[in-house]
């Protein structure tokens, strides 16, 4: 079924005509990123659906895919709420990323195909416009899509699915909810990661493994520049960890 859903706690009101467990994922998406709803807040199902005038299965729904996404955790017995992360889970999420990224940019500089290089390259240059404060949540969707599919290119599908559930621990809408916070910093922020993402997917399509697991590299340790400056994530726990993997990564 295709519906309009409206956002009555938001100007502007209509969220594009799709699917409604879409629609209430897209806008409970929005409303995490714009800090509307803070960490460790519970999303009620039986609230969210009054507020929104629809039943409570696609909001069901949009929270199942929620917790996938990594945005809202499930509790057993009391429900779905937004995730409250320590430093140090924010650290090791960060570290494996290191890992598993110079991994995956690697083995999909070696195998992946002509289809999926013209997809990576096609979503970096889909976020290239995307510098607003109402794009980023679509922003959000597309980095985490082009991370995604540099794990799938990289041919070993268990690599793939380990790289997405580390993916979905790391702390990117609090990332991008910082920057709601302080639009100052958007514009410099969106473009640096245009610019590293196209690095990133120009190396794979190169088939320059080593290229492409170096600009990985710097992309995520410029992400873990930002868990320190807009999180406050202690510099000193970041750079002992990093200590830790440098054999690892080769650098």
């Amino acid at each position: 079924m295709i519906e309009l859903l409206v956002d009555t706690n938001a100007e502007g009101g209509l969220v594009q005509k799709k699917s409604l467990r879409d629609g209430v994922f897209d806008l409970l998406h929005q409303r995490i990123v714009e800090g509307r709803y803070s960490p460790g807040e519970w999303l009620r199902q039986e609230e969210i659906s009054t507020q929104l005038g629809v039943s409570q299965t696609p909001v069901r729904e949009a929270l199942d895919l929620l917790v996938s996404a990594g945005l809202a955790e499930r509790v057993p017995y009391r429900g779905v709420r937004v995730p409250e992360l320590t430093k140090e889970n924010i650290v090791d999420a960060y570290i494996l990323r290191l890992i598993l990224e110079n991994a995956a940019v690697r083995l999909a500089a070696l195998n992946a195909s002509p289809e999926r290089i013209a997809e990576l390259i096609s979503l970096v240059e889909k976020t290239r416009p995307l510098v607003t404060l109402d794009d980023l949540s679509l922003h959000r969707q597309l980095n985490k899509q082009f991370h995604l599919s540099i794990a799938e290119g990289s041919g070993f599908f268990l690599l793939s699915k380990l790289y997405e559930m580390v993916s979905n621990l790391f702390p990117d809408w609090r990332l991008y909810e910082y920057m709601f916070r302080h639009p100052e910093l958007l514009a410099a922020s969106l473009n640096g990661e245009y610019h590293e993402h196209k690095a990133i997917a120009d190396a794979i399509a190169d088939r320059n493994a080593d290229l492409a697991a170096s600009q990985a590299i710097i992309h995520i340790q410029n992400l873990g520049k930002e868990l320190v400056e807009f999180l406050g994530i202690p510099i000193e726990l970041l750079k002992d960890r990093e200590i830790q993997v440098k054999a690892i990564l080769g650098s």
